[in-house]
C-alpha cells in the first residue's frame, strides 16, 4: 500500500539557515515559557479541569508551523497532534522504499524514542517501552493521513510493542484502565482533534487520564499549554509577557515571531471590521487550517456570525510562494518543525493553491526542504 505519494511534492522548498535558526530558537524559547511557573499560573486557571491535570510527560510530536517573510519567519500556530512527519520524510526520498529504509535506520531513534521517554516518565522508570499502544483518531481509516498512522504502528510492533490503529468506540475505558479486545493498553497516541477529551466517545479515556491509568501523549495539559491558539494573544503581548517576568530576549523573540494575536471577545468588533483586511480569523477549538478565513475575503453577515469567545483575530501573515516550472502558477508554502519537548525531530513543508493548507493541490503537497 503506497504511503500516499500522490501526497508529496516533486518541488524543493529552500529554507534559509538563519531562518530555520530563528524557528528553532522560538520552539526552545516556548518550551522554556510553557514550564515558567508564573506563566503556568496565569494559563492554567483559564483551562478546563482535565487541562489542569499535570500527568507528568510531554507530547510526543508536536508541529510548530511557520510562513517565512522577507524579514524571517513567523509562528502562525502550535499544533499538539502534528500529523505528516513520515510524508515530510518521505519527501525527501526518491520511492518509499527508501524513505522506510531511512526510517528504519537513524530516523527510527528519533521517532521511536519520545514514545520510551513518554512511558518511562509516565512509569515512574518502571518501564522503558509501553506494552501496548492505541493510535487514536475518530473514524482513522477515513483520514487522509491513515496509512501514515498504520505505518506508525508497524514501527512499534517492530520495536517490539503491540499497536493498533482505533477509533475511540473501539476502546473499552474507565478509571480502571483502557483495554481493546479485552487486553490491555498501556499508552495512546492520540491523534485526535478533541484536544480536551470531551466528546462523548472520550469519557472513558478521559477517566483513564485523569486516574493515570493509561499514558495519553499529546495530552490536555501540553494542549492546553502552548496548543490552544488562545496563548498566541499572550505570547504577543508584550505587556503580559513583561508581567510574567519573561525574559527581555525571549519576550523580543516572541514578539518578533509571533504575529499579534486578539480573541474576538476583547476586541471592538467595529475596529476589527475595519481592520478585517490585515487579519485572518482562525476558530481556536479546530486543528489546522479548519474553519480559517481570510478576512479579505469575509462577508459582513459571515463576520457578525463568529464566535466571539472562540475566535482568533490574528495579523495576517501570507505564505511564502515556491516557483516550480516557468508556466506554473507558484505554491503557497508552509513550514512544519516536528518537535518532542524542545528536540527538533524533522522538517516538513506543505505546498499548496487555494486560501488553505490541503494535500490534494495538483503539483502540492509535502516537499522535500533544503537548508540553503
Amino acid at each position: 500500500m503506497p504511503l500516499y505519494r500522490e501526497a508529496i511534492s516533486d518541488l524543493t522548498v529552500h529554507l534559509p539557515r538563519r531562518d530555520l535558526r530563528a524557528m528553532i530558537l522560538a520552539v526552545r524559547t516556548l518550551y522554556r515559557l510553557g514550564r515558567l511557573p508564573a506563566y503556568r499560573k496565569a494559563v492554567l486557571p483559564r483551562l478546563p479541569e482535565v487541562a489542569r491535570f499535570d500527568p507528568g510527560h510531554d507530547a510526543v510530536m508536536m508541529g510548530y508551523d511557520f510562513h517565512l517573510t522577507e524579514d524571517g519567519p513567523r509562528l502562525i500556530e502550535v499544533n499538539t497532534n502534528a500529523g505528516g512527519a513520515l510524508l515530510s520524510l518521505l519527501a525527501q526520498h526518491a520511492d518509499e522504499a527508501s524513505a522506510l529504509a531511512g526510517l528504519n535506520n537513524k530516523f527510527k531513534a528519533a521517532f521511536l524514542g519520545p514514545f520510551a521517554e513518554e512511558i518511562r516518565a509516565f512509569s515512574g522508570g518502571r518501564r522503558t517501552r509501553p506494552q501496548r499502544i492505541a493510535i487514536l483518531d475518530e473514524n482513522p481509516s477515513q483520514q487522509f493521513l491513515y496509512r501514515e498512522m498504520q505505518v506508525f504502528a508497524d514501527l512499534f510492533r517492530a520495536w517490539g510493542v503491540d499497536a493498533d490503529v482505533v477509533d475511540p468506540c473501539r476502546l473499552q475505558a474507565g478509571a480502571d484502565g483502557v483495554w481493546l479486545d479485552n487486553r490491555p493498553v498501556d499508552m495512546i497516541y492520540n491523534r485526535h482533534c478533541d484536544f480536551y477529551l470531551e466528546e462523548d466517545a472520550m469519557t472513558g479515556i478521559r477517566a483513564a487520564y485523569l486516574a493515570g491509568s493509561v499514558c495519553v501523549s499529546p495530552n490536555p495539559f501540553a494542549y492546553g499549554l502552548l496548543g490552544d491558539k488562545r496563548r498566541m494573544v499572550l505570547w504577543s503581548d508584550p505587556q503580559a509577557l513583561g508581567a510574567l517576568g519573561v525574559a527581555e530576549e525571549d519576550a523580543a523573540l516572541l514578539l518578533r515571531l509571533v504575529p499579534k494575536s486578539r480573541l474576538l471577545a476583547t476586541e471592538k468588533a467595529d475596529v476589527l471590521w475595519q481592520e478585517r483586511r490585515a487579519l485572518v480569523f482562525k476558530p481556536v477549538d479546530r486543528f489546522g487550517s479548519r474553519g480559517v478565513l481570510v478576512g479579505e475575503k469575509i462577508s459582513r453577515k459571515r463576520f457578525e456570525q463568529l464566535d466571539p469567545a472562540t475566535t482568533l483575530a490574528q495579523q495576517l501573515v501570507p505564505p511564502s510562494l515556491t516557483h516550480g516550472a516557468d508556466d506554473d502558477p507558484p505554491m503557497k508554502t508552509d513550514l512544519r518543525l516536528f518537535v518532542y519537548r524542545d528536540r527538533i525531530l524533522g522538517i516538513g513543508a506543505r505546498l499548496y493553491r487555494g486560501q488553505v493548507t490541503n494535500l490534494r493541490t495538483e503539483k502540492g503537497g509535502f516537499a522535500r526542504v533544503r537548508v540553503v
